[in-house]
């Protein structure tokens, strides 16, 4: 059964030591003059800012070598901190949209020892079992509408320490195999918290 084209972004799945993901988060502030959308699951980097209290800023990822991430957001549209990731305005999505009038707050997965769940895009060959290991970068997507829709470049396999992800295995789960559209488990290996490493 060939794989399903269902991009969501970096999906947390457990840490590097095999314990299971905590579904924790840490707060961050997106400002009102940013002007990208954002869906769960986009992976997201320190804007150098932060709102009056002093939570710290965050804006969209740039994808390639060499621009660091801190994480995908977890949770995305709350506009008052400490309050629900929903904006009253508009209960019915998830979505923070490109054009704001407010500033909206976001949980992210910011720790440098998740294992995330992403699916393979780009225009390369679909990778196989000999690319475990390898680093490759992010590859910018439109969200779903509820989801976001970046997914890793597989043509941009290599092992300079400033790649964004490192390769870690195939997803074990029903439905996905070898080929086109393959969901891989990969770390972040340039992460704004951590020092990357060069791939294998």
């Amino acid at each position: 059964m060939a794989n399903v084209n269902a991009p969501s972004g970096l999906s947390p799945v457990q840490y590097k030591n095999a314990s299971p993901w905590t579904g924790g988060g840490r707060l961050y502030f997106i400002a009102s003059t940013d002007a990208n959308a954002y869906a769960i699951g986009d992976p997201v980097t320190l804007s150098g800012s932060g709102d009056s209290n002093g939570v710290p800023g965050v804006t969209l990822a740039t994808a390639g070598t060499g621009s660091p991430v801190l994480g995908p957001v977890l949770g995305a549209g709350g506009i008052v901190e400490g309050a629900a990731y929903t904006d009253p305005s508009n209960i019915n999505t998830t979505i923070i949209p490109a054009t704001k009038t407010k500033g909206y707050y976001v949980l992210v997965a910011d720790d440098p020892n998740i294992i995330f769940e992403i699916q393979e895009g780009g225009a390369g060959a679909a990778l196989t079992a000999a690319d475990i290991g390898t680093n490759v970068n992010l590859l910018a997507g439109t969200n779903s509408g509820y989801l976001s829709g970046w997914t890793f470049n597989n043509a941009s396999g290599g092992a300079g320490a400033t790649i964004q992800l490192q390769l870690l295995g195939l997803a074990r789960k029903p439905n996905n195999a070898f080929g086109t559209y393959a969901k891989w488990l990969v770390r972040i290996n340039n992460h704004q918290f951590a020092a990357g490493v060069a791939g294998v």
